[in-house]
C-alpha cells in the first residue's frame, strides 16, 4: 500500500499547468495531479486507445471541455467520466486542482 499527501502536491507555476505523477508504474492504472493557475487551460486531446478516464476536481471551478466547443461546469467534487478516445480537456477559471485517473494507464 501507500499513501499519497495530496497537499504536499499544492503548487501552482504562474499562467501555467503543473503536472505531478502519482503512480507511474502500475500495470492497472495510472493516477496524475495537475495544478492549473487561473485562466490556463489543459487542451482538448484524445487518445487513440481503449480503456477509461476520470477528471476530479480537487480544488477551484473552471469547465471540463469536450468537443468542439462543449463546456460543462466543474467545480470541487466534481469527476467527469470518459472514454480515452473521447476528446478532454479543462479550462481553469480560478486556480484549479486536478486528479485525473487512466485505466489501463497510457
Amino acid at each position: 500500500m501507500k499513501v499519497i499527501q495530496l497537499d504536499d502536491t499544492r503548487e501552482f507555476t504562474p499562467k501555467q499547468m503543473k503536472r505531478y505523477f502519482l503512480v507511474e508504474d502500475s500495470p492497472n492504472f495510472k493516477i496524475i495531479n495537475f495544478n492549473l493557475d487561473e485562466g490556463v487551460t489543459f487542451p482538448v486531446h484524445s487518445h487513440d486507445l481503449d480503456g477509461e478516464l476520470t477528471i476530479q476536481v480537487l480544488e477551484g471551478e473552471g469547465f471540463f471541455l469536450g468537443h468542439g466547443d462543449s463546456r460543462i461546469p466543474a467545480t470541487r467534487g466534481d469527476i467527469l467520466i470518459s472514454q480515452i478516445r473521447e476528446p478532454h480537456g479543462v479550462l481553469a477559471s480560478t486556480r484549479m486542482r486536478i486528479l485525473v485517473t487512466i485505466a489501463p494507464p497510457i
